[in-house]
């Protein structure tokens, strides 16, 4: 097999509305029978992953908080992969009341418009710290954690290459992850901007995309697309 392995996104790649289809669930089945393994990698941070999608034990291995944690489901194994958020960060934005702020074992998140609050928190406190956005969340992380260094991990631990590698996914924060892959796939809901950057470019939107994707992978094994990277000018994947 060429590609031994799919990395997914969650939120309006595999899940619409937070939600898991049974046919989404059926594809991922089908992909697993075939030998491949299965990476999720989301935003989330892993208890609320836990409590909306209860099929994580399709996958591997989750890394979530943006690349900031891992989890392997089968021995219930979870590794953060970066330091806390700082407290005073997190103290400065509860007495502005910043909405929807959610607290990690790395990540802080937010949504729009709180990225002003969290901008300014950062440069007051003087904290080295990176806000990555995926459409209206926000997420505050350290500078060397996105999905694609969360990927390169998860991959040592299931020993795979990402020349071995699809990703699927729909925002702003999964260009790192498309990148990190030999094969990158946008759903069919995805941001325009990642859909240039993607080699293949789904019909089918949010799960039914990512079924989509899995039954080209386990019909041709994606043989039939060509990869921008191959084209002179693009760096490996990796």
């Amino acid at each position: 097999m060429r590609y031994l392995a799919l990395a997914c996104d969650y939120d309006n790649t595999l899940a619409y509305q937070g939600q898991v289809d049974d046919a989404t669930v059926a594809a991922l089945t089908r992909l697993r029978a075939t030998g491949r393994r299965l990476l999720l990698v989301t935003g989330r941070i892993l208890n609320d992953l836990q409590r909306v999608f209860p099929r994580i034990d399709l996958f591997d291995i989750v890394v979530a908080e943006n690349g900031a944690l891992l989890y392997l489901p089968g021995t219930r194994t979870v590794r953060p992969l970066g330091p806390p958020p700082p407290e005073s960060f997190v103290a400065a934005l509860r007495e502005q009341d910043v909405p929807d702020l959610t607290v990690g074992r790395v990540i802080v998140s937010t949504k729009r418009p709180g990225d002003t609050a969290v901008q300014a928190a950062i440069r007051e406190l003087g904290l080295d710290l990176r806000v990555i956005f995926n459409k209206n969340d926000v997420m505050v992380l350290p500078p060397d954690l996105d999905k694609s260094t969360g990927l390169q991990v998860a991959l040592q631990e299931l020993e795979l290459s990402p020349h071995s590698m699809v990703a699927v996914g729909d925002a702003e924060n999964d260009q790192a992850l498309l990148h990190a892959c030999a094969c990158g796939a946008a759903v069919g809901n995805a941001l325009p901007m990642l859909k240039a950057q993607a080699d293949l470019v789904l019909t089918g939107e949010y799960g039914a995309g990512v079924a989509e994707l899995i039954d080209r992978l386990i019909a041709t094994d994606l043989q039939d697309i060509p990869l921008r990277r191959e084209q002179p000018g693009h760096p490996p994947p990796g």
